[in-house]
């Protein structure tokens, strides 16, 4: 989807200010961009939707955790999510107090656990009942923990079912059964403050219904807890990518659920709608092909950069850097080099007949994207960039992977 950032100017696809062409022609593709003055323009988007709780912001590095992105946000005056130590030691590297950071995840592990204990973060997101335990022994010679208890309050979230994490056949989160009965008997677990709850229903929610059925039934639990005040309600808002993704907008998800949350203190954890539509994938056309009825452009990109469409089916619009109205437009499908059927990143996508060494842009790939990307069939992983806040310069923020990188950890006998 083309926004204020992401835009041709003069027929060409531009980054901010930054010709994409630029940026190709200096670090090669594939490559992944990204618009720090987009990430930053969305941040302030869900602040003002969501002003009427002043929430605390702690953006998902799931979604993307690249250190210029990171850095970024934490200078920007918010908090980090994470559900690693790998996540939380890139978000100390970019400048995150230990304290806004929130330690979220299914399966954290004993050495996690210990070590988010030992710098201090700021919350526990707990999603098992053991891992409370363990966390609870654990705790004693370090500063009380801040514990926020996981719900799972049993509703199917409108969304894909890979990233549906609310109901019951989910492994995530406790049951509401659970949830109460460890509140009953919080001074079991003295090492530890349980102060609030999670909820977390799942991603790319379409609609806010399910959400709002999910805080109702948090604030059922705490009610006869008046010291429990806290309040997060994790992520899911949507990010339209189409002209025609049936998506709420942000102010109208903020709406609905904002009356339910006054006098709570109330955290929000977003990841895909602060930078999903501020980053690209760009790549090469190395082939044409007609096979049968079929027509393909075969790109120096695939489902090793971007997984999205091979795992969930997902949806990004494809277009040329370059766009030349006089070109009659046909249907193709963009493949990539993989031995995979499925390394398809679009089907039936609209475009002009393009040749050999032409630019695409894959949009609205800035989250999952590289963090899901991986060497299958031995391919370098690709640099990242991105065009700083002033919206005129740019630079590499990650290097493209070598060669050598591809070795660098195999023992040779």
């Amino acid at each position: 989807m083309l926004n204020e950032s992401i835009r041709y100017h003069h027929d060409q696809l531009h980054c901010d200010q930054v010709a994409l062409e630029d940026i190709i022609k200096s670090v090669g593709t594939p490559v992944y961009i990204y618009s720090l003055p987009r990430t930053l323009s969305n941040l302030t988007r869900i602040q003002r939707a969501f002003a009427a709780v002043q929430p605390h912001i702690h953006y998902s590095a799931k979604a993307n955790s690249n250190l210029a992105v990171l850095k970024t946000l934490v200078e920007a005056g918010i908090g980090i999510d994470v559900v690693s130590r790998g996540e939380i030691q890139r978000s100390l590297l970019a400048g995150a107090r230990p304290a806004n950071i929130v330690f979220a995840g299914v399966g954290k592990t004993a050495d996690e656990i210990r070590y988010a204990l030992e710098i201090g973060v700021g919350w526990f997101n707990v999603e098992n009942v053991a891992e409370l335990a363990f966390i609870n022994a654990t705790a004693k010679p370090f500063q009380k923990p801040r514990v926020a208890l996981r719900l799972n309050p049993d509703i199917p979230a409108p969304t894909h079912r890979h990233i549906a994490t609310g109901h019951k056949g989910a492994k995530f989160g406790l049951s509401i059964a659970t949830v109460k009965d460890i509140l009953s008997q919080r001074h079991t677990y003295s090492n530890v403050d349980i102060a609030g709850l999670h909820i977390h229903i799942g991603s790319q929610l379409h609609n806010t219904e399910a959400t709002q059925q999910a805080i109702e039934i948090a604030l059922d639990c705490i009610r006869p807890y008046p010291d429990i005040r806290t309040l997060n309600i994790g992520g899911g808002l949507a990010v339209a990518y189409s002209q025609d993704d049936p998506v709420p907008d942000w102010e109208t998800f903020a709406a609905a659920v904002t009356p339910l949350l006054t006098g709570y203190d109330v955290i929000l954890e977003p990841g895909r709608s602060i930078i999903a539509d501020a980053g690209i994938l760009a790549m090469t056309v190395l082939y044409t092909k007609e096979q049968a009825t079929e027509r393909f452009l075969i790109t120096d990109a695939s489902m090793a950069e971007l997984i999205r469409p091979a795992l969930y089916e997902a949806h990004h619009e494809i277009i040329p850097v370059r766009r030349e109205s006089d070109r009659d437009e046909s249907r193709y499908h963009i493949v990539g080099p993989i031995c995979e059927s499925a390394d398809a990143l679009g089907h039936d996508v609209p475009l002009p007949a393009l040749q050999s060494g032409e630019y695409l842009a894959a949009l609205t790939a800035g989250a999952y994207g590289m963090v899901m990307a991986s060497n299958y069939n031995q391919r370098l992983r690709p640099p990242e960039v991105v065009v700083e806040r002033d919206g005129k310069t740019w630079r590499i923020a990650r290097q493209r992977e070598t060669w050598d990188d591809l070795v660098r950890n195999d023992v040779v006998v």
